[in-house]
């Protein structure tokens, strides 16, 4: 199969708004949640690409392959087709929201915010990489630097769009999220540990 018949083969079907994070967390469990992150945002890891570049050809087809590996969650294979597709094309910033994505899946969000910041390099006004680095913000806990991005695409977006929604939305959940103290994950002794503590020799 060529590279040029590769990246056809996603015509048709009704577009279909995406869910915010939020909403995925209301819906699935924790243990599905991870993979849930996984196949909500691949479908969206070729979109927000500045129409001002033209990527090669091989570099797109190698994208579509990592798509289709991060669908069936082989992340390994993923990764290492989009780092193929960079290799091939540095100014594929698609790639580098992808590789973010598969990071925050994996819980290393300041891997993320890192392929997010090469996204935003490439494109300062990528929505989907402000949008995605802000939610890697959060998920490491600065949540007042998601804010910030919040406002860029608020800037951006004179109308609300996706980005918004999905990226507010994370904020407010994370704000609603009690802060445990630490005089409550401190354990409680058991008892009769007072009493096995006095009978060891000193």
């Amino acid at each position: 199969m060529t590279g040029a018949s590769m990246f056809t083969e996603r015509a048709g079907g009704p577009a279909r708004k995406p869910e915010s994070l939020l909403e995925l967390i209301m819906r699935f469990s924790p243990a599905a949640l991870a993979m849930s992150l996984v196949l909500a945002t691949v479908s969206s890891a070729s979109f927000g690409q500045s129409a001002d570049v033209e990527i090669k050809a091989r570099s797109v087809a190698y994208m579509e392959r990592g798509e289709a590996a991060q669908k069936k969650g082989d992340l390994e294979l993923a990764t290492d087709f989009y780092e193929t597709a960079l290799a091939v094309d540095p100014r594929n910033g698609s790639a580098f929201i992808a590789l973010a994505q598969i990071a925050r899946v994996q819980k290393l969000p300041g891997k993320a915010i890192r392929f997010y910041r090469e996204a935003l390099i490439l494109d300062p006004n990528n929505l989907d990489a402000l949008a995605g680095q802000g939610e890697a913000l959060v998920q490491r806990g600065a949540v007042e630097k998601a804010k910030i991005n919040l406002s860029r695409i608020e800037t951006l977006c004179r109308t609300r769009c996706a980005q918004t929604t999905q990226l507010a939305s994370v904020i407010q959940a994370s704000e609603k999220t009690p802060v445990l103290s630490a005089q409550a994950v401190t354990p409680k002794p058991k008892v009769g540990d007072e009493k096995s503590e006095e009978a060891t020799p000193n």
